[in-house]
């Protein structure tokens, strides 16, 4: 007992500090993973814009945001979050950048210069259209504040952000337009700068060359070594920067696409459900029952009817069914639920006595009142009274109100969601031209009369049953094991290639390559779609093969070939950028020794083998010769007043080859030019122009600290 007593004693103290760092550690690496301060908080923070950070929660209800005002605009598909996220976060890195110059020039915007903005007698465009008045052109002030005080007050949580936001995006505008008016005016040519370039322009020059190219010599004989780019890169740093990590990838697809059995599987399916297609009356439940809607719930015309087999389906008797038809990825079935002639478009005028004001939804009137006052109007009508008169008097339609009520729709605009139903009914289905009714909508009462129909045909309409054509699990579950079993083979990059060359490479499989991967890409070109995918391109290590991902129809095992770190790049990415240059420095110098000491124009054309040329009117300004073309170096030779009537002592390395030159005759020739004020007026104009269309945020990105994260949440 006095053993064991003496060992707890002795090491009692060292194993409660083993104990406490085992729990540290698993503290730790908790934190790590959950993304969590040891005080149990989530990481909150985004991205860094200089001194800004970027709070996930705000970010996210922002993108949101974007992403429903893309999806307003048609924008669909799974991408259209991922386009949402880069587009808010290159507006936070451009409002945070500008910010910090507004406030370091005191620019700012305030709510008197605000409520000008808004509603003063230069609006901006959308507040503008939606509150003039089409009579008049007159701008409603009234009504403008009216819908901007009760959307304050009144408006639901979602409006009151929206309006914020779209407040928010104005200020910053209008104080951006004044920075780049402030950069525009700061724009000024002094008056020696003004005559160095009318000196510069008329100056003509006369030159002989003799010249060879670097094609001259084949490309194959002039090597570069790494080193040498290394050397040119280290002379030119900032043209060889990479603002954040990229990384290249080659990789293999094994395809899980529905295969042919698939297809047969998915139309016998079709197939069976075809006869109670034909025999329900209600398509709408029918439809819903087997995952399916109706597809086109309107009366269509023949042209305006574009599906595969259309031909077939237009003759069907009404309750017949056609298919099944292959249509893009489904099979379906058509049934015609019926015909009708009807006209192409509708041609009809109204007067609204509207009940409510439709921008700020305020009573505008009682129903049976304005009930009343259309019953009247009618019946002044029919009375004979002039209905431009009675519009003009009552109709609250301002939209209408420039063509005296006068409107033409079409017949699928008179169908569809945004269009009120007992209008459509009676201008589209009930009645004639000539004919006149009072109607009642959401808007109020309408008085209202066709006055023309036109082209009348069949229209029909046309229920749609689809399945889609999908892979089975038999299917998937072959792609995904062939990529399993090959993923399992291949440990690194030499196992990767070995089993592609002796396994895949047999079956037609090719190995593809995705370079310039980006840590927030969501598209890989050539492959498809997949955001997982990237981020586990991205947790990986160079030279490490991935574990097969689902990416479109495909499962792909990937290999990380190339890592490329944020700064320097790399030899091999900058090798196709600096070997041609430094391959003609090098062709450069076999041709300067083919030339030899330079002494007249007629010893050089010997040495060369090459003709002297004659470049006539070789102007300074930098234009292009129809001979020399454009070399920098030769003209600024040229012009040079020590090589006036001289052969130059040294061959000249230009863009396209070697140029050895003699200058025969340099002058000036009269240029037309305005007064300097108006030169330098011009100049301003041209720069500030510029200026709006050339933004100081480049400049402004590349000087600050941008710490991205995105990556890490998204």
């Amino acid at each position: 007992m006095s053993v064991i007593q003496k060992i707890r004693d002795k090491y009692a103290r060292w194993a409660v500090v083993a104990i406490a760092l085992s729990l540290l550690g698993f503290i730790m690496m908790d934190a790590f993973a959950s993304r969590t301060s040891l005080f149990g908080r989530n990481s909150t923070t985004l991205g860094r814009i200089n001194d800004e950070k970027i709070k996930v929660q705000d970010f996210e209800n922002k993108v949101k945001l974007e992403e429903e005002g893309m999806k307003s605009q048609g924008y669909a598909g799974g991408e259209t979050r991922y386009q949402a996220i880069e587009n808010v976060w290159n507006m936070e890195v451009e409002r945070a950048l500008m910010n910090e110059e507004f406030e370091k020039l005191g620019l700012a915007m305030g709510t008197k210069e605000l409520n000008d903005f808004l509603f003063g007698a230069n609006p901006p465009a959308d507040i503008k259209r939606g509150f003039t008045d089409p009579n008049t052109g007159a701008f409603n002030l009234q009504a403008a504040q009216q819908y901007f005080s009760n959307l304050r007050k009144n408006g639901t949580p979602e409006q009151k952000a929206q309006m914020r936001q779209y407040l928010d995006q104005l200020e910053y505008q209008r104080i951006t337009e004044k920075y780049v008016s402030l950069l525009g005016s700061s724009v000024y040519f002094p008056k020696w700068f003004l005559e160095k370039q009318n000196a510069d322009n008329s100056l003509i020059a006369k030159a002989s060359f003799v010249s060879i190219p670097y094609a001259s010599i084949a490309d194959s004989t002039v090597k570069v070594s790494d080193d040498e780019i290394k050397k040119y890169m280290a002379n030119h740093k900032d043209e060889f920067k990479q603002e954040e990590e990229t990384r290249s990838i080659s990789y293999v697809s094994f395809n899980a696409a529905p295969s042919a059995v698939d297809s047969a599987a998915a139309r016998t399916e079709v197939e069976a459900l075809k006869t109670d297609f034909a025999a329900t009356k209600d398509e709408t439940a029918f439809l819903a029952r087997n995952g399916n809607a109706i597809t086109n719930s309107l009366y269509v015309s023949e042209k305006q009817i574009q599906v595969p087999s259309k031909d077939s389906i237009i003759t069907l008797p009404v309750g017949a069914v056609f298919g099944p038809y292959l249509d893009g990825g489904n099979y379906t079935l058509a049934k015609k639920i019926d015909t009708r002639s009807l006209a192409d478009s509708v041609k009809c005028r109204h007067i609204l006595i509207g009940t409510a004001n439709p921008q700020t939804g305020q009573p505008l009137l009682a129903d049976s009142t304005a009930k009343q006052r259309a019953d009247s109007i009618a019946a002044a009508i029919r009375g004979g009274a002039n209905f431009d008169t009675l519009e003009t008097k009552y109709s609250t339609d301002q939209a209408a109100h420039k063509e005296k009520g006068v409107m033409t729709f079409s017949s699928m605009q008179i169908q569809g969601e945004g269009f009120a139903k007992p209008f459509a009914q009676f201008i589209l289905f009930d009645g004639k031209p000539g004919d006149k009714k009072v109607v009642k909508t959401d808007f109020g009462w309408h008085y209202i009369e066709i006055l023309e129909q036109k082209n009348i045909q069949a229209h029909h309409k046309i229920a749609y049953l689809t399945k889609p054509i999908v892979a089975s699990v038999e299917t998937d579950d072959g792609a995904q094991n062939a990529a399993n079993l090959f993923a399992g083979d291949s440990r690194n990059a030499k196992s990767f290639n070995d089993n592609y060359e002796k396994s895949l490479r047999p079956k037609g499989i090719n190995r593809l390559v995705a370079a310039d991967i980006k840590p927030n890409d969501y598209n890989i070109q050539g492959l498809g779609t997949s955001r997982q995918f990237v981020k586990a391109v991205f947790a990986a290590d160079g030279g490490d093969v991935l574990q097969p991902e689902r990416v479109g129809d495909s499962y792909v095992v990937a290999l990380v070939a190339e890592v490329n770190e944020k700064g320097d790049l790399s030899v091999a990415k900058a090798r196709s950028v600096v070997e041609p240059v430094l391959r003609n420095q090098k062709k450069a110098v076999q041709i300067k020794q083919k030339f030899g000491k330079v002494t007249t124009l007629e010893a050089a054309a010997s040495a060369a083998g090459q003709p002297i040329q004659p470049a006539d009117s070789l102007r300074f300004n930098g234009r292009s010769n129809p001979v020399l073309g454009y070399e920098a170096k030769v003209i600024g030779a040229v012009f040079n007043p020590l090589n006036k009537g001289k052969v130059v002592s040294e061959a000249l390395d230009g863009q396209a080859g070697v140029y050895v030159i003699r200058v025969d005759d340099v002058s000036t020739t009269p240029v037309q030019v305005a007064g300097f004020d108006d030169q330098r007026k011009m100049l301003q104009m041209q720069a500030r122009q510029t200026m709006q269309y050339r933004s100081p945020l480049l400049a402004l990105r590349k000087a600050a600290d941008i710490k991205d994260d995105r990556a890490k949440f998204y």
